[in-house]
């Protein structure tokens, strides 16, 4: 969409800058702020830093509540990603970003560039990328819309992560209506890297040179940051514009060559950031902001592929691929040279100044002259109101299934899209690219050797939409327990957490509620499970024609594994293998997966979770897998015990003779803190010494390829073939 170019007398009477989510109110503060009336440049840049997506104005009274730090942190939020110590003086960086807005829009490029943009956040760390994950939701596959974004949107992951040779190495996809309109594509990248060649994002050193590296600047993504930050409705159509274009192929040249200068010239590079959101005045802005410097640039140097393009757009486009470095002065050529080995632009725009202006200069006029602080710093904060939903005030009465047919219905429930195979979807992805993938895509945790040791690296997505929307509090804190579990069924001590933290819109009292009570959960896990919140970022205005997705915070977070021998995955290995259940069976329906299959909704309450209680009880199947008792471990989750027990049947086709002390409707209960874990028979006193009360023993695995359970009101069987049939076909029919 062209910006016509208006007067600043003419845009203090048009307001221009509402189109772009920008108030009244902050028109006036940001005046107030310059000093002068606002340029249309000038505007727009503050239009773009200023929207929640770049400013977190309505979500950083939130995100202050999080806990960033323990005595492994090494870089919190704040940077590109966060860093934490693994040792052998290593540090793992990772980082998740949403492209949610982008994606319902042009599905393909949305979730590409998605991946593109958190890729470029760890090597802008000087890490190299050795990982992507995703976390997925949309609606149900009954619409043809929805199906038609799945397949796009797995197509643009697979295409941009297997071009550029970082393997998408595992994630979780799930459907609910409450998606269908609003799909969540969040995105998130792990690095490894010695902790002494950290970057920052800064610009430090009075004429010091700003170089913007890589691809070109065009008319995509103009403004995609205000794009991010307002919601759809089927009256308004939706600005394809504001979609960046990716090349995958570009980005790896621009990896490596980033990664040279990080590896072999520290002592000139003073700092990078790459031009996500907001492009190339977020990146310059923020690093003169970090080091309390100016900066100039000549936006006639800026390299660009489309003809005419004004300061605006120039400023303003989020064309993939870039980033900006600063460089110790008189080192310039040094720098330039890597990259056009690399055949890549590397040209020197600006420099950093004294005092604390950022001016711009095109065709030889002065368009912006203004305080760094005024797009940084001094952005507004909103104090929102927060007001509980009624649905919290009066929830439904508990509810229990009725089940007359357990093996008809366990069999429908593997059925259903979020509980089936998605191994239709993720084949579509390289995960072994790289050669360091230890376990692949469809067990509980994706785990990478760290070459040159004999550690390994664990990491997980999370998150769970329906509980959080019963109850934001305790459904934050099961968000975190869920990814440590999964995070210790490999066997990793768990380190830290990213997060996506998806939302409608935060001007309403009760989607911030949901935000900010949600918050409040997922801090009060990460202090528990020793997890610091390490970055992440916030995606709200998920929401059309006035109503929101379910709140969905995504965790993503990483262990470590200190000993390869002792990786763990969920398949049964071998018949004869005694079965345990770690935790305690309640009959928790609410928001079940086994609700909404009999019901078609989600209704009533969550039970309290007792976090310490499910934090001891990971320590000792930690300590279990680490002492080489284990044969076998898997997190009970959606679906509950008896979608767990067919997720660890499946692989080797090794079936189980199981007896249980509580109903039969009960087994699919999604009561958290569980685990599944096979043991071989001699290790059984060893076993049961370490877990103490807190493992049951159920049964042993079958060479038979089918299951029997015997429970206090019925005893019945089901063919794993018949189970398996439909787990398989659930994505593939419906996609077809």
């Amino acid at each position: 969409m062209l910006q016509v170019e208006l007067s600043p007398e003419e845009i203090r009477t048009a307001k221009p800058y509402r189109q772009w989510d920008m108030t009244d109110a902050e028109y006036d503060r940001f005046t107030q702020l310059i000093g002068h009336l606002p340029t249309f440049t000038e505007v727009g840049l503050a239009s773009g830093m200023w929207s929640e997506h770049c400013a977190y104005k309505y979500s950083k009274p939130v995100l202050r509540q999080f806990w960033t730090k323990n005595e492994n942190v090494v870089m919190g939020p704040g940077e590109g990603a966060g860093a934490i110590r693994i040792g052998a003086g290593k540090v793992v960086v990772f980082k998740a970003e949403s492209h949610n807005h982008p994606s319902a829009v042009e599905p393909y490029e949305g979730a590409a560039t998605g991946v593109g943009g958190i890729i470029r956040d760890i090597f802008s760390m000087g890490a190299k990328p050795i990982a992507v994950l995703d976390s997925l939701r949309f609606g149900e596959l009954t619409d043809p819309r929805t199906r038609q974004l799945l397949d796009q949107v797995v197509a643009g992951i697979a295409g941009y992560g297997n071009a550029i040779g970082i393997p998408t190495v595992g994630g979780e996809t799930a459907f609910d209506p409450t998606y269908a309109r609003n799909p969540l594509v969040n995105a998130m990248c792990v690095g490894i890297m010695d902790e002494d060649q950290l970057q920052k994002g800064r610009a430090a050193g009075v004429g010091n040179a700003i170089l913007y590296v890589g691809a070109k600047t065009g008319r995509d993504g103009i403004n995609g940051a205000s794009f991010a930050s307002g919601t759809f409705s089927d009256g308004e159509a939706a600005d394809r514009s504001a979609v960046q274009v990716g090349d995958p192929f570009m980005e790896k040249l621009l990896v490596d060559a980033c990664l040279e200068v990080t590896n072999d010239h520290q002592d000139i590079l003073v700092g990078m950031q790459d031009m996500g959101a907001a492009g190339l005045v977020s990146s310059s802005v923020e690093m003169a902001g970090k080091s309390a410097s100016g900066m100039a640039l000549d936006l006639d140097l800026v390299p660009q592929r489309e003809p005419d393009m004004t300061s605006f757009e120039i400023m303003l486009s989020e064309s993939q691929e870039r980033m900006l470095l600063c460089v110790a002065a008189g080192h310039e050529a040094e720098i330039q040279e890597i990259f056009a080995r690399y055949g890549l632009d590397a040209v020197v725009i600006g420099r950093v100044t004294a005092g604390h202006q950022y001016v711009l200069t095109h065709h030889g006029e002065t368009v912006c002259d203004i305080p760094v602080s005024s797009l940084t710093s001094d952005a507004p904060v909103y104090h929102q109101a927060s007001q509980q939903p009624a649905r919290l005030q009066a929830p439904a009465p508990d509810w229990q299934p009725v089940i007359t047919d357990v093996t008809a219905t366990w069999t429908r429930l593997m059925n259903q899209p979020t509980i089936a195979n998605k191994a239709s979807l993720f084949s579509r992805y390289d995960a072994q690219v790289q050669t360091n993938t230890v376990v692949l895509p469809g067990s509980d945790a994706a785990v990478l050797r760290i070459k040159g040791t004999d550690r390994a690296i664990a990491m997980t997505t999370d998150s769970n939409g329906r509980y959080v929307y019963l109850d934001p509090y305790i459904g934050g804190q099961r968000t975190v327990a869920e990814a440590a579990a999964n995070l210790v069924a490999s066997g990793a001590t768990p380190l830290g957490i990213t997060d996506c933290l998806n939302y409608g819109d935060p001007t309403k009292p009760e989607i911030f509620y949901e935000l900010e009570t949600s918050a409040q959960g997922i801090t009060a896990a990460t202090k528990v499970f020793n997890t610091p919140v390490i970055s992440g970022n916030v995606s709200l205005y998920n929401e059309t024609n006035g109503t929101a997705i379910y709140p969905t915070p995504m965790v993503g977070m990483v262990g470590l594994i200190e000993d390869m021998t002792t990786i763990t995955t969920q398949d049964f290995k071998q018949a004869g293998d005694l079965v345990y259940l770690v935790g305690t069976t309640q009959p928790d329906f609410s928001g079940s997966e086994i609700q909404k299959l009999l019901t078609g909704d989600i209704a009533g309450r969550l039970a309290d979770l007792d976090l310490a209680t499910v934090k001891h009880q990971q320590d000792l199947v930690l300590a279990a897998i680490q002492a080489h008792l284990v044969t076998a471990a898997h997190d009970l989750s959606e679906g509950g015990l008896l979608a767990g027990l067919a997720e660890m049947a499946f692989a080797n086709q090794i079936g189980a003779d199981l007896r249980v002390a509580v109903p039969t409707s009960w087994l699919f209960a999604e009561t958290p803190g569980r685990f599944l874990i096979t043991i071989a028979p001699e290790n059984q006193l060893a076993f049961e010494k370490v877990l103490g009360s807190a493992a049951t023993l159920l049964g042993r695995t079958t060479a038979a390829p089918q299951v029997t359970i015997a429970a206090p009101n019925r005893t019945f069987s089901a063919s794993l073939a018949d189970l398996h049939q439909a787990w398989e076909e659930g994505i593939p029919c419906r996609m077809n």
